[in-house]
């Protein structure tokens, strides 16, 4: 009888023992030791993170280990949103003669995002209100990315050529009712227009006020150059989006003038609202408009990278590279990353991302600035020398991790 009793209490205390070891680990992740930079919050100091079921479940200067079922050592990292990437071309596919449209131009959006810390990637006009349901279909759904969309104004989206330069197929009613009908689209998009007119910024600008989202502007160029005082002051809307700021084409008027002044009316159009996006790219950002810009004061509002196999592998090559580029030029981190996710998270009314309050989703970067000498090209292939480095350590997307360049969530083999 002793024998029974003893057993069953010895039973008891395992599963009260059991049962307080699970209530202990009551989050699914918790991030220890990082400096958190949450600008949203105005947090840029140490502070851990806990995360349970996709969401930021706790933030405070001390969360106990013992309560994550896995833990991340953040020691002398930061800890971010996860970043957003407000232009990229990610409607990849194999259509013949469609470019950035379904075509080879584009990239699969998981290849390129989380290594580099991304967790949202806005693709900037690939698809028109033809064919966003195939780019929804094959890529949005399909990829762990998040992906988001500016409508291309031409209905036909980014197959390049003639196609893009027809006015005919600039119907701002279709745009907007598409916009209205997904809510992966979160503006509209003029890009590669040739010709001195103003008919495709209106209408674009047009779609955008019929939808209410913002309209992002890429002038593809004319001779003369259409003037971008005009397209600022008074085309544009406060809170569109003017993407390639530091862009030096003869095609199309520069922020800079000859003399290496910012020109006036830039800053008259940052105070107005007008948002100055970097869209890297290929063939649109170089140093002579932008070192300038920075030491005059003239600041772009979102980094992005213009994703596309023409920038992925030249002087562009990732988010954290760009991010580089502007911490060497005297931007401060809690700046850079703020342009890189609440920022751009406001400018899309996405407001759920971008920021790590407690209920918001689970979208974390881990980065690392590395201390040495590291040279960074533009897109003219001319260097500039810097002495710091981000580097993406770690990625999480909804809660999970999706990218660990050294395996910091992951046990050692022999332990």
């Amino acid at each position: 009888m002793k024998i029974h009793k003893l057993k069953y209490a010895l039973i008891a205390l395992a599963v009260l023992f059991c049962s307080k070891a699970v209530q202990a680990q009551e989050y699914d992740l918790v991030i220890k030791n990082g400096t958190l930079i949450d600008a949203k919050n105005g947090i840029n100091k140490k502070m851990d993170v806990a995360i349970s079921e996709g969401k930021i479940a706790e933030v405070a200067s001390n969360i106990s280990a013992k309560k994550g079922k896995k833990v991340i050592d953040a020691q002398d990292k930061l800890v971010t949103p996860g970043l957003i990437d407000l232009h990229g071309h990610v409607f990849f596919g194999t259509e013949e003669n469609s470019m950035y449209s379904g075509g080879s131009h584009s990239v699969a959006p998981d290849n390129f995002t989380f290594r580099s810390g991304v967790t949202t990637i806005v693709d900037a006009g690939s698809s028109g209100w033809r064919n966003f349901q195939i780019f929804k279909k094959n890529v949005i759904d399909e990829s762990k990315t998040r992906v988001l969309a500016f409508l291309n104004i031409v209905g036909s989206g980014m197959k390049g050529g003639i196609i893009e330069q027809n006015i005919n197929d600039m119907d701002p009613k279709m745009t907007a009712l598409t916009v209205k009908r997904f809510p992966e689209l979160v503006g509209v998009k003029l890009a590669h227009y040739s010709g001195f007119e103003w008919t495709p910024t209106e209408r674009a600008v047009e779609a955008g006020t019929i939808a209410e989202v913002p309209v992002m502007i890429d002038f593809g160029g004319s001779t003369p150059t259409l003037s971008i005082e005009t397209l600022f002051m008074e085309k544009l809307r406060p809170g569109d989006i003017f993407t390639h700021a530091y862009a030096s084409l003869g095609s199309r008027e520069r922020v800079v003038d000859d003399q290496g002044k910012v020109k006036p009316f830039v800053f008259e159009a940052q105070k107005r609202g007008i948002v100055f996006d970097v869209g890297h790219g290929g063939g649109s950002f170089a140093f002579s408009q932008a070192i300038p810009s920075m030491q005059q004061g003239f600041k772009p509002n979102s980094i992005s990278t213009d994703l596309h196999i023409g920038s992925m592998n030249g002087g562009m090559k990732d988010m954290t590279n760009i991010m580089s580029k502007f911490l060497n030029m005297d931007m401060s981190v809690e700046e850079v990353i703020e342009i890189s996710t609440w920022k751009p998270a406001q400018y899309i009314n996405r407001t759920d991302l971008g920021q790590l309050s407690v209920g918001a989703i689970a979208d974390v970067a881990i980065l690392s600035v590395k201390q040495g000498e590291f040279g960074f090209v533009d897109t003219r292939n001319q260097k500039m020398m810097g002495d710091q480095k981000f580097e993406c350590e770690v990625t999480l997307k909804d809660g999970k991790v999706v990218y660990d360049l050294n395996g910091l969530s992951s046990k050692e083999w022999d332990k």
